[in-house]
């Protein structure tokens, strides 16, 4: 079984078209999916996508840094994490690829979105582009005062950083996700770091619709390719792929919990007691 750590059913995937998405990913062996959120729109879709498929589909939700200058709930956030079918906060963290203006804002929502997943005890998906010191800087800070297990403290979806990077997020903690752009050719460099993370903090994801992995490159992305994601890793790390599947479908239901409900339970209180010491 695969587990695709992260999938943006919000921005391409239609709402008539999500169980035949669904089917497909079933088809290819991928059973288990978080769809991430990071938009008030977006966090609505991703619970209710979640709601109607509580064995495959967990939902992530937060404010995503291209909201830093927008206006949101934080009574709406509020409820929709209190919500049984969520596993994370995110998609949230910077993006200075373009050299943006708002810097400072993106900075101020992201420890801001880190507090409520401090508060909830709920591991963070963190996007980070162009931004490796500020990302980390904000992430220490979070790390000394997160009150969870160490290694459920969160994920940087898909990894497109340095070596030092990666090194400084696995001393937190964090797990690594790789998705599709580790298929491109020209990402040799990526794929070397890759072979180095531990088995223990490797996670896979589609980050779908983007960054269809070859031969699809081009292509709208969904969940089912992740498996191009789980054979290039295999390749990489010289094992066979039900090595990575397994493990990082083992990796996804510790950090993320399993997609089952204990009798007689409270549906959010059995999830969270997975994320709590």
């Amino acid at each position: 079984m695969l587990f695709d750590t992260h999938v943006h059913f919000d921005l391409s995937l239609a709402a008539d078209s999500t169980q035949a998405i669904l089917e497909r990913a079933l088809a290819a062996g991928v059973s288990r999916m978080i769809a991430v959120g990071g938009s008030p729109q977006a966090n609505r879709r991703v619970v209710e996508i979640a709601r109607a498929n509580p064995g495959q589909v967990r939902a992530a939700v937060g404010i995503n840094r291209d909201q830093a200058e927008t206006e949101w709930s934080a009574d709406e956030l509020a409820t929709l994490i209190a919500a049984p079918e969520i596993a994370a906060i995110g998609e949230v963290g910077l993006d200075f690829h373009h050299g943006n203006t708002d810097r400072e804002a993106q900075i101020r929502l992201f420890k801001r979105m880190l507090a409520v997943a401090r508060e909830h005890c709920l591991p963070v998906s963190v996007h980070s582009r162009a931004a490796e010191e500020p990302t980390i800087a904000c992430l220490e800070e979070y790390a000394r005062t997160w009150p969870g297990p160490k290694d459920r403290i969160g994920v940087q979806h898909c990894f497109t950083g340095t070596r030092a990077y990666a090194e400084r997020l696995l001393a937190m903690g964090f797990f690594i996700s790789f998705s599709g752009i580790l298929t491109f050719k020209n990402a040799g460099e990526l794929r070397e770091i890759a072979a180095l993370i531990p088995a223990e903090r490797l996670l896979i994801e589609t980050d779908s619709p983007w960054l269809a992995p070859e031969p699809f490159r081009g292509q709208s992305n969904e969940p089912a390719n992740v498996r191009r994601v789980a054979e290039t890793l295999a390749v990489i790390r010289h094992c066979p792929l039900e090595t990575i599947a397994a493990a990082t479908f083992h990796n996804a239901e510790k950090i993320f919990g399993r997609f089952f409900i204990s009798p007689g339970k409270n549906p959010i209180d059995n999830h969270r007691a997975q994320l709590l010491p």
